[in-house]
């Protein structure tokens, strides 16, 4: 190899670390939030049965559905937020496996009254039988982004609830 072919190589090198170091210098906010008001994560939380309602340490309340509510994986669903005690920016929720990495599952919601926020999104299949997810309801205030836990399963069609 030739003196001319590895500085083409050195400099291929150093132009794609410095590619990879700005996109994840963009990207570490979206992926990783800096958290201002963590939710506590509620056992007994089934959206299953309906809404789930997660009371914040700052006074403020946030209610989470998910319709349909046996919660189908690779068809559409409808996402509902509830928010009282605080005044939203903007609300998402974050999909993400609890023990698989499921990629980037995240849904803006739309404002549809005081208070009262809906999104549409679906959920990728997984290769197992039942999966177990937790949504993040991450909520922009002027305070700074409040998040709130929430877990699920979804099973494979024809595969019963564990």
């Amino acid at each position: 190899m030739n003196k001319d072919n590895r500085l083409l190589w050195l400099f291929l090198s150093l132009l794609l670390i410095a590619v990879s170091a700005v996109a994840l210098y963009k990207t570490w906010p979206i992926l990783f939030p800096k958290v201002s008001i963590s939710g506590r994560l509620d056992p007994n939380c089934d959206l299953r049965a309906g809404p789930c309602t997660t009371d914040l340490t700052d006074g403020g309340r946030v209610s989470f559905s998910i319709d349909p509510r046996d919660i189908p994986t690779m068809k559409p669903i409808t996402l509902h937020v509830s928010v009282s005690g605080m005044v939203a920016q903007e609300i998402e929720v974050d999909f993400t496996g609890v023990d698989m990495n499921m990629g980037i599952n995240r849904v803006t919601m739309n404002p549809e009254s005081d208070g009262q926020y809906s999104g549409d999104g679906i959920l990728p299949v997984c290769i197992r039988d039942a999966m177990e997810w937790e949504a993040r309801v991450l909520i922009s205030t002027r305070k700074g982004l409040v998040s709130v836990p929430y877990r699920f399963i979804t099973v494979r069609p024809g595969v019963p609830l564990p």
